[in-house]
């Protein structure tokens, strides 16, 4: 029986930390047109919630996201010419950006394997924690398709152009152990820590400067695509911004008066 959005994917705010659950374990998480666009919304209300500081985006049971499941997409009639590209434009391409685009830190918990656009998801946060039993495939050439959901842009900046292609052209599931070593995940911790090294870190973040976090974010995150002339002039004027934030003048007194900084996120 097919569940609700709401009940394919679970959200809860604790402690500033919104948390982004995949729940449909019987389907290793694969990804439908509805939990999609739920992902979506989540990730813009959080951008525009003062209250929320920081994301996790995690999943229940073996797997976090086997890639997607397009059960459930609108009907169409016969496909024409630029229906596949605009599928993916407003589909996995969506879903990727508005991870991008979060102006929070959003980590991933990847409790298990994580495939196709699975992978994407977890690799365009800002941070992956990653259990023991993670793994991590390119899964697309396995069914004789090119990578999509951003998967060419994100893996080249993480571990290079040549290691990208091997990933891509074979589709080895890669342990969470190797994607450590590889620059694709941050940290690995035996599953039982998952949710608590998570939990740390993202309440961690949340207790920082959330709008200076949000700027350091889009700051390397554009760095990737600029000229070292662009990279510094957007640095300067995010800082000028920054400067007129609560966080930024609590942060100079703390030091000033030598005390711990309580920042507010705003």
């Amino acid at each position: 029986m097919t569940g609700t959005p709401e009940d394919e994917v679970l959200h809860r705010t604790d402690n500033g930390v919104a948390w982004i659950t995949l729940n449909r374990p019987d389907a290793m998480n694969a990804v439908t047109w509805d939990q999609r666009e739920r992902v979506i919304a989540l990730l813009g209300d959080a951008s525009a919630d003062p209250a929320v500081r920081a994301v996790v985006v995690t999943a229940t049971g073996k797997g976090f996201c086997a890639g997607a499941d397009l059960r459930g997409a609108p009907v169409t009639g016969d496909r024409v010419a630029g229906d596949v590209a605009r599928t993916i434009r407003l589909g996995a391409q969506r879903l990727i950006t508005a991870v991008l685009d979060c102006e929070k830190p959003v980590i991933a918990a990847v409790n298990g394997t994580a495939a196709g656009i699975g992978a994407h998801l977890a690799l365009a946060c800002d941070l992956v924690i990653a259990a023991e039993q993670a793994r991590f495939i390119e899964v697309f050439v396995r069914r004789g398709l090119v990578p999509d959901g951003g998967g060419a842009y994100l893996l080249p900046r993480l571990v290079g152009p040549q290691k990208a292609k091997e990933l891509m052209f074979f589709g080895d599931a890669v342990p969470a152990a190797e994607a450590a070593r590889l620059g694709l995940v941050n940290k690995v911790v035996p599953a039982e820590e998952l949710e608590t090294t998570a939990r740390a870190w993202a309440e961690r973040l949340a207790q920082g400067p959330t709008r200076a976090l949000a700027m350091t974010k889009q700051l390397v995150n554009a760095s990737l695509d600029s000229d070292r002339t662009t990279a510094l002039a957007a640095e300067a004027t995010a800082q000028e911004i920054n400067m007129t934030t609560a966080d930024a003048n609590e942060g100079v007194s703390s030091f000033v008066e030598r005390r711990t900084p309580k920042y507010s996120g705003r």
